[in-house]
């Protein structure tokens, strides 16, 4: 015996078939209930807005192909997210049954930025017309002079401002 109403768990999409008997009128009833399963939803998956590689002080946009109903790894629940710093990001969807499914992940990768470059002179930097003074990166390679000279050292002989701009191997 037992009393209503009654809960059974546990069981297999399919139909069943219940049957009662009343214990005060022993009268019996039936009633055919057929459960299913929801349909599982498909895995959302993830758009980067830009490369998943950038320097430090950059970022990426992260969207899901899912409208509503994300949770990202990161505990936001939009649609899309900004990401400022490395690390491996997913996002799961729950649809309106609760069923949920997640994201293949991605990896952000963040390259630090390199130490800037100082300048040495060769001689003076002041001096008269018809001299010359040599200006020396303390980076071998990857330098990018405001002259537009990519070499480590350029001769300077007229007055100015002059830079040089030091890119790594991670382009930062």
């Amino acid at each position: 015996t037992f009393s209503l109403p009654y809960t059974i768990t546990g069981l297999a999409a399919g139909s069943y078939n219940i049957s009662f008997v009343s214990a005060t009128t022993c009268t019996s009833n039936s009633l055919t209930q057929a459960l299913s399963d929801p349909t599982p939803p498909t895995s959302p998956t993830i758009s980067a807005g830009g490369p998943l590689t950038f320097c430090a002080g950059g970022s990426v946009n992260l969207t899901s192909s899912q409208a509503t109903g994300n949770t990202w790894s990161t505990g936001a629940t939009s649609q899309t997210i900004n990401v400022t710093t490395a690390g491996t990001y997913s996002v799961t969807y729950t649809n309106g049954s609760g069923c949920s499914a997640s994201s293949t992940p991605v990896v952000v990768t963040v390259n630090a930025l390199p130490t800037a470059p100082t300048v040495s002179a060769s001689g003076s930097t002041t001096f008269c017309a018809g001299g010359s003074v040599t200006l020396t990166s303390s980076q071998g390679t990857g330098n990018l002079w405001s002259t537009g000279a990519t070499t480590q050292s350029i001769v300077v002989s007229a007055a100015g401002s002059y830079s040089v701009t030091y890119t790594n191997g991670s382009g930062c």
